[in-house]
């Protein structure tokens, strides 16, 4: 679905998964700025929107769902996630409850499996599932944002700003009124900066919560029932996560960013050695020079200097081995 903002000045269109909305408006350290000092807005129309109504929708979604959500407040936000039946990673959602209807975004292109999944599981649960993807457009407010929200808007707040599910006919005059945009990128480099992982980006099909430091914010380890927890409670109780996820400080001195899928390595062994993990997500940050997110083999020493492709790489721990 491509965004009506890519018509904005010096818009520049973001490539795969994220098609469809700006990479950039012309001055990425500028708009990275912008969102660190709580201006701006990011368009995030590409992501998915889903809703669940009804009676039973809070207790019908904890049965399916990583997180406790049960007694979720209203307006409170939380972030859950589906696994296999092994406990890998299938789906991440990202929801608020308006007291009358759940709200989630998730990653672009995967409302429908999820909403295959959420029917097959429905049985005689009061509960009604709806792709509002073509309705509403999801726009972010970095956090210190003082960007007036329409009324009647769904507000999705967190530490790291304000998610708003505005009907995508507005989408456009909210941007003239509470600019300047900020493209994708600059909402990446962030991110990464903040060791958030991302489905489809940090995750492949061996994924479990452990090696991406989701328990605790997408994973409560006080309750059961849903599809995977076996995997999680074994894995939290008795053994430790295969990978983990680290944080990157690149060497800057290089042209090009190692893209998602590099080898890591030993810095004393070079791009010939084992390959112990691979880059996840890559960006320039505006303070930080280039950074990245790599997951890489548990036992990897924490202090072990390490190279992403030919790229001298320093990590910092995100989640302890």
């Amino acid at each position: 679905m491509k965004s009506p903002l890519l018509s904005l000045p010096g818009a520049v269109p973001a490539e795969g998964v994220d098609e469809g909305v700006a990479a950039h408006y012309g001055d990425l350290f500028r708009e990275q700025r912008a969102l660190a000092d709580g201006t701006g807005f990011v368009d995030l129309s590409h992501r998915g929107v889903v809703t669940v109504t009804g009676s039973d929708r809070l207790s019908w979604l904890h049965l399916l769902l990583t997180q406790h959500i049960s007694e979720l407040p209203a307006g409170q936000a939380t972030e859950a996630l589906i696994l296999s039946a092994n406990g890998h990673i299938e789906h991440a959602l990202y929801l608020v409850d308006d007291g009358e209807t759940i709200w989630a975004h998730v990653e672009p292109g995967t409302q429908d499996a999820l909403i295959a999944y959420l029917e097959s599981m429905k049985f005689f649960y009061r509960v009604e599932v709806a792709d509002r993807t073509d309705a509403f457009a999801v726009v972010h407010l970095p956090a210190g944002s003082i960007a007036p929200v329409p009324e009647g808007v769904v507000v999705r707040e967190t530490a790291h700003g304000r998610d708003l599910f505005l009907p995508r006919a507005g989408l456009e005059a909210y941007a003239a009124d509470n600019g300047p945009a900020a493209g994708l990128l600059a909402y990446e480099a962030l991110r990464v900066e903040s060791h958030r992982p991302r489905l489809g980006f940090e995750t492949d099909h061996r994924t479990i919560p452990h090696e991406l430091g989701w328990i605790g914010t997408a994973v409560h380890l006080q309750k059961g029932c849903y599809r995977g927890q076996e995997t999680v409670a074994r894995v939290q109780n008795l053994g430790k996560p295969p990978r983990r996820l680290v944080f990157l400080h690149l060497d800057g001195s290089d042209v090009h960013l190692p893209v998602a899928g590099t080898p890591v390595h030993l810095a004393s062994e070079g791009a010939e050695g084992r390959k112990l993990g691979f880059v996840t997500t890559s960006a320039r940050h505006h303070v930080l020079g280039p950074i990245a997110l790599a997951l890489v083999k548990r036992n990897v020493p924490v202090d072990a200097e390490l190279v992403a492709g030919d790229t001298a790489a320093a990590q910092e721990v995100v989640v302890e081995p």
